[in-house]
């Protein structure tokens, strides 16, 4: 990501930092993502019936506790698709459809990314009108939505900037230490990708990446985006400081896999931050 993004946002620049250099397949042109998924979650619901939801849930855990293995993370998808279909309120499958869709949507292929994602968006929903005082169907509706505006351009970040906010806003008032402060860093990254014109700021950004931080000190998520945030101010050496917390800090028990990929991706970036010899 280039470091050379102006502090005063305008529309351009909206479709810059929401936008890809390619141009994604479009929604459903990949046979394989919808169609696919609902053939699996039929026949996973044989499985259901027959063993009986809790061991189901609990194999579906542990598939995706395997995430890093995408065919794992797809069969604890379907397995949750399932659920939903044969129990409509069961909530912790709806959630966790959720958070699988997200994860799917950032390592599948290209073309299979915008319907696992707007997939998840629908999941999230479902566990929000199932538990609204609860933050977990808010967050992963947020972060579907975050990352199909990251990803599509301009028309996804603007359909989907209102929302996100709202979403996220809502999980830290229900509880802000939420999956180890994880409101505060979505929102922080919320605040660094929108322009300037449409909300967004790079003060409000550091505010709550910083309140990430003081939660869990260990995140390699918000340790990342607030290195990118420096970056771009051109702190470069306090840039380097937060990459290489990446790289100091544990694997967490459940959050190794992307704990890994933001670790591979700090490596990269602090090529470029290290100081002249």
């Amino acid at each position: 990501m280039s470091a050379s993004y102006p502090l005063v946002r305008n529309c351009r620049a909206f479709s810059t930092r929401f936008g890809v250099s390619r141009s994604p397949s479009r929604p459903g042109s990949s046979p394989s993502s919808a169609s696919s998924r609902l053939i699996s979650s039929c026949i996973v619901l044989f499985y259901i019936s027959a063993f009986g939801g809790t061991a189901a849930a609990q194999t579906a855990d542990a598939l995706y506790a395997d995430r890093a293995n995408l065919a794992s993370a797809r069969r604890a998808a379907d397995l949750w698709t399932a659920e939903l279909a044969s129990n409509p309120r069961a909530f912790d499958a709806a959630w966790k459809l959720a958070r699988a869709d997200y994860w799917l949507g950032g390592h599948a292929p290209e073309p299979e990314r915008r319907p696992v994602l707007e997939n998840g968006i629908a999941a999230g929903r479902k566990a929000v009108a199932l538990e609204p005082n609860k933050p977990e169907g808010h967050f992963w509706i947020g972060a579907n939505m975050g990352a199909l505006a990251e990803s599509f351009g301009l028309r996804a970040g603007l359909k989907y900037r209102g929302s996100i906010k709202e979403e996220l806003e809502t999980v830290i008032r229900l509880n802000p230490l939420f999956q180890q402060g994880s409101g505060y860093r979505a929102l922080g990254r919320w605040y660094y990708k929108v322009p300037g014109l449409f909300g967004g700021s790079n003060k409000l950004s550091e505010q709550n990446l910083r309140a990430a931080l003081k939660i869990n000190p260990n995140s390699t998520a918000s340790h990342y985006y607030l290195a990118e945030l420096l970056l771009d101010e051109g702190r470069k050496a306090e840039s380097r400081a937060e990459l290489q917390a990446v790289l100091d800090a544990p694997l967490d028990p459940f959050w190794g896999p992307e704990d890994q990929d933001f670790k591979a991706k700090a490596r990269s970036l602090l090529v470029r931050v290290k100081p002249a010899p």
